[in-house]
């Protein structure tokens, strides 16, 4: 039996809004950089003109599946990572929409293994075709590798413990294979921390961060842009946490000033390839009626006309 679980797309409006530029009828051809179960696809749709076209892409085959029953010829989905954005035509895009947060479905799927809410096998891979998940992993993980990632993914200061732990438990009993069991292991050793967050919160965060390469991803998505947006073509990237919004607020910081070369003072200045335009955080009242959408963050960037 196939449940239905249900997604609320966070910064619906906003980010439409924020692609679109306002216009109710664009012509151009937008991307939907992580398609999801469609929220943002739908709207996009709604307010393109019949020559419009949106491609969206997804490297979760249920997310390929839910996007199959969307029957409109302007329409087309690819079941791969947004990496794979530049393989588009160079300035050809005039709108893309990256939403960086897993998908509700995902998470309350207990056999993708992403919650430690709900017991299920530790996978956490985005796209179960291909590659090995958490569990797969951690059975031969060296302790300093996993150290590196609860650290450098999760942001935990007791990565060296849990790391420990994690080894001494696949030696003493052999792998962890479950989402429980790996939630039992760092709540029994994470003594402390913040008020109303389990203790496996950073340690889970770190490990799908890592079996997804989400970051490297978003770095190479985020370089194509600039090869695949039209001059005036709008970025709008909805981030989840601290490590996601660092790397975009810095890439458009990066592109939206003029660079001068020390060494020649008196040449012109390399213009700035993106303008940033806006920063939105959800109203109080989405986040009161989804409380998944708390910690988003859309940051809004233009294309400049330079080459």
């Amino acid at each position: 039996m196939n449940t239905p679980w249900t997604h609320t797309t966070v910064l619906l409006g906003e980010a439409v809004e924020a692609l679109l530029s306002g216009s109710t009828a664009a012509a151009g051809t937008y991307v939907d950089a992580t398609f999801g179960r469609g929220g943002h696809a739908r709207a996009i749709l709604a307010r393109l003109a019949p020559e419009g076209r949106l491609i969206a892409f997804d490297k979760d085959a249920e997310a390929v599946a839910e996007a199959a029953r969307i029957s409109d010829a302007r329409f087309s989905i690819r079941h791969q990572g947004f990496r794979s954005i530049g393989e588009l035509p160079d300035a050809s895009v005039a709108g893309l929409l990256m939403d960086l947060g897993v998908s509700s479905p995902q998470i309350d799927n207990p056999v993708r293994g992403f919650s430690f809410r709900f017991d299920g096998p530790l996978d956490m891979r985005m796209d179960t075709t291909r590659g090995e998940s958490v569990a797969e992993w951690l059975a031969t993980a060296e302790l300093q590798q996993i150290a590196e990632v609860i650290r450098d993914y999760g942001e935990e200061r007791f990565a060296v413990q849990i790391a420990k732990a994690i080894v001494a438990r696949r030696q003493e009993r052999g792998a962890i294979s479950t989402t429980t069991e790996l939630a039992e292991l760092v709540a029994g050793t994470v003594k402390t921390r913040e008020p109303g967050q389990n203790p496996a919160t950073r340690t889970f965060q770190a490990f799908r961060i890592f079996i997804n390469a989400e970051l490297e991803e978003l770095q190479q998505a985020l370089e194509a842009s600039l090869s695949i947006l039209k001059p005036g073509g709008r970025l709008a990237v909805i981030s989840f946490h601290s490590l996601e919004d660092r790397i975009v607020k810095q890439f458009i910081a990066k592109h939206s000033k003029e660079v001068y070369d020390r060494r020649a003072p008196f040449a012109a200045p390399k213009v700035m390839k993106l303008r940033a335009l806006e920063r939105i955080k959800p109203s109080e009242a989405e986040v009161s009626g989804n409380p998944r959408a708390r910690s988003a963050i859309l940051r809004v960037a233009e294309r400049t006309e330079a080459a």
